[in-house]
């Protein structure tokens, strides 16, 4: 097993990641700003207080813990929650200070958190994507400093994989709208709904089109990708996504509603399908969620849920050897 440094440990997606990698057997490092409770440190974890932004702070931290990989969640995590100026120049400062620290260390595993945000949704000039579902060859178009921002950290990765070859491997995540255990019980969430108001409301959910994730299962992504790090391009981007959208109804009947021009891009998301497409960490690292809000919800959601049924649907026709609306079929 490894020795794992993760920045960021403290927070709503550190605590989960922090936990699942100790409980895959790794020893894990969290180093955040704020210690996590006492009680709460799991074991085979230990904690690091500490402002990687004061000049040395990260080189300092690496080199006394000398691990194995590096995970680097650490950030200003909502986008306006500060000042641009401020959010930009936190996060972008401390993605080079971590991997570039990182990397003179030697680590040969270094990994930085992105965002879905910087391909550009929500902005008020409009957007579209050329196609749907998103994915990693979707054109980035950020539009505020905590996309860019994201953005960049995934430049200083690939930036460093570029100067170092194959001697360290880099790669970067878009972990989906983050949903924290707690949160499934009525916790609320980071925009102040809760996962019940935002699958009742799906004006809640469309600013980030419905996207979402189990933070349990970004750490079981973390988990698989450091596994197989030596055996994919160096400097890749994941998005890491549910398998299915956090809404009730199909997104072929929710997008019209709330992305102008979107439904010619869109009648094929029918059933659960999700606005994301997490197929490349499925065809390259094999992983795959393992929750969705339908198994993790608690109480269980007894409102109409017609993406399930439609799902159920499709399922029995391509089961029953029938080709869905808008499909070939193929002859052997």
């Amino acid at each position: 097993m490894s020795r794992i440094f993760v920045t960021g440990g403290s927070g709503r997606l550190g605590r989960s990641v922090v936990a699942g990698l100790a409980e895959a057997g790794h020893t894990v490092i969290s180093v955040d700003r704020d210690a996590i409770p006492a009680g709460q440190l799991p074991a085979g974890a230990e904690q690091h207080t500490a402002d990687l932004l004061a000049p040395g702070e990260a080189e300092r931290l690496i080199r006394e813990t000398a691990p194995d990989a590096v995970i680097h969640l650490a950030a200003i995590a909502v986008p306006f929650s500060a000042p641009e100026d401020v959010i930009f120049s936190t996060n972008t400062r401390l993605a080079y200070a971590v991997v570039s620290a990182a990397t003179d260390a030697g680590v040969p595993k270094i990994v930085t958190a992105s965002s879905p945000t910087a391909l550009g949704y929500g902005s008020p000039a409009g957007w579209l994507p050329p196609s749907f579902p998103l994915n990693e060859q979707t054109p980035p178009k950020p539009w505020n400093a905590y996309a860019l921002s994201k953005l960049i950290a995934e430049q200083t990765v690939q930036m460093f994989a570029a100067a170092q070859g194959t001697r360290i491997r880099y790669a970067a995540f878009r972990p989906c709208y983050v949903i924290s255990p707690e949160e499934w019980e009525g916790a609320l969430t980071q925009q102040g709904h809760t996962v019940r108001d935002r699958l009742q409301d799906p004006a809640l959910s469309a600013p980030a089109l419905f996207n979402y994730v189990d933070a349990r299962d970004v750490a079981g992504f973390l988990d698989v990708l450091l596994e197989k790090m030596h055996s994919i391009p160096n400097g890749e981007v994941f998005f890491v996504g549910a398998k299915d959208a956090l809404a009730t109804a199909p997104l072929a009947e929710l997008f019209p509603r709330f992305l102008p021009g979107s439904a010619p891009l869109t009648a094929h998301l029918t059933g659960t399908s999700p606005a994301f497409s997490i197929d490349k960490a499925r065809e390259l690292l094999g992983w795959e969620p393992k929750r969705t809000w339908r198994t993790e919800l608690t109480p269980p959601f007894e409102g109409e849920d017609t993406a399930s049924s439609e799902q159920a649907a499709l399922n029995d026709e391509i089961h029953a050897g029938l080709v869905p609306a808008g499909a070939t079929k193929e002859t052997p």
